[in-house]
């Protein structure tokens, strides 16, 4: 019986893990399998191990080690970088500036917020995604203490105008925070030019293992924030529990693998990526969703006029692609990113993320595209 193809292109969702980083972790569960925080010789190799992996990732984005506190991973980063700050910061003011098209780990922890009494502005994007820099400045008060604003968008790959954005804030007398998960691996990404006081980034998105991430907090901008969990000491009394010693061990590899790959991978992935929307592009009711701005090299966000997303998505049951909408439950909800700028549900629920990666090949881009425009064709002929 013959297996059918199989192509990945859900890389904004999460990658494999790459060999070199299961080689380095590997020691760490059966011979180097100390406690970072045992003081005796297993302690002290895994406590080694865990800021070798600081090192690392700190060198990946031009920041200190001692800036970068281990987490499961982004969104429990953005938990403690959001309510540790704003609990720590709130007899200074109680207002924050977000966007509406940020991760729902940004959106969701925002709500809490407004529950606990802090006012919460969502800035308004364009049919881009782009927020108005006038409006963020305006939107700014003497109680505002934090404006939280991701750099790439995981479903459009949209980037967002950092540096500009960072001078507003900090003219405010203000703290800037980003989501940087999307955007680490794929472009270079420098925290100290950005100047961010708080980022929030994982390892899964760079061929690194799952539940691992990080949380950055700028140390020349001198920030400190309020613990949000209790029962230990580890992880500068920021983040108790036992270190993820192997997870650690392999987000650091990982890191140092992008270092030395991701400028050269980027000029591939977008050649790729072009081929692939020059020949989508040609399917009659395609739409390129923020087609003609700063993007992420590996990112396709396509929405297909008069066509139901979840019939062709069944049809294209080789191709492991993204719906442009959230899934809950078993209620699917048109995304709330695309509908920011401006979509229809219904146009919205037709709409897929295809995200490339390491092992995408142009034999893959082909096929992808020949499935797709095929899947499309046969729905519109049952429609006729």
């Amino acid at each position: 019986m013959s297996v059918k193809k199989k192509i990945y292109l859900d890389y904004n969702a999460t990658t494999p893990v790459d060999k070199r980083v299961v080689d380095a972790m590997l020691p760490y569960f059966t011979e180097n399998f100390g406690n970072a925080n045992s003081d005796h010789v297993y302690g002290w190799d895994a406590g080694e191990a865990v800021e070798n992996s600081r090192e690392q990732i700190a060198k990946l984005l031009n920041c200190k080690p001692t800036e970068l506190t281990f987490t499961s991973g982004a969104t429990e980063a953005a938990n403690l970088a959001i309510f540790g700050f704003c609990e720590r910061n709130k007899l200074k003011g109680n207002h924050i500036i977000t966007c509406k098209t940020e991760h729902k780990a940004i959106l969701d922890t925002m709500q809490v917020l407004e529950n606990r009494g802090f006012e919460v502005t969502y800035l308004d994007v364009d049919a881009d995604g782009n927020i108005d820099l006038q409006e963020l400045e305006n939107s700014m008060s003497t109680q505002t203490i934090l404006v939280c604003l991701m750099l790439a968008n995981n479903e459009t790959g949209l980037i967002h105008p950092m540096q500009k954005i960072e001078k507003i804030v900090h003219s405010k007398d203000t703290k800037l925070m980003s989501d940087i998960t999307q955007a680490i691996g794929k472009i270079p990404v420098d925290l100290k030019k950005l100047n961010l006081d708080l980022a929030i980034f994982s390892s899964h998105k760079i061929y690194g293992p799952k539940g691992v991430g990080a949380l950055y907090i700028n140390k020349r901008n001198r920030l400190e924030l309020d613990p949000y969990f209790f029962g230990g000491g580890q992880e500068k009394r920021l983040r108790p529990g036992t270190l993820n010693v192997p997870g650690i061990v392999g987000f650091g590899k990982a890191a140092e693998v992008a270092h030395l790959e991701t400028e050269i991978e980027c000029e591939r992935i977008i050649n790729l990526r072009n081929k692939l929307e020059r020949n989508l592009r040609k399917i009659e009711g395609a739409v390129i969703n923020a087609e003609k701005c700063n993007r992420l090299p590996n990112t396709t966000s396509i929405s297909f006029r008069e066509i139901d997303g979840s019939l062709l998505l069944r049809k294209l049951n080789s191709l492991a692609i993204s719906r442009g909408s959230a899934c809950t439950s078993n209620t699917i909800s048109a995304s709330h990113v695309l509908k920011a700028m401006g979509l229809s549900d219904e146009l919205a629920l037709s709409s897929f993320r295809i995200s490339l990666g390491k092992k995408t090949t142009l034999a893959d881009i082909e096929f992808s595209v020949e499935e797709i425009t095929n899947g499309i064709e046969e729905f519109k002929q049952t429609m006729v």
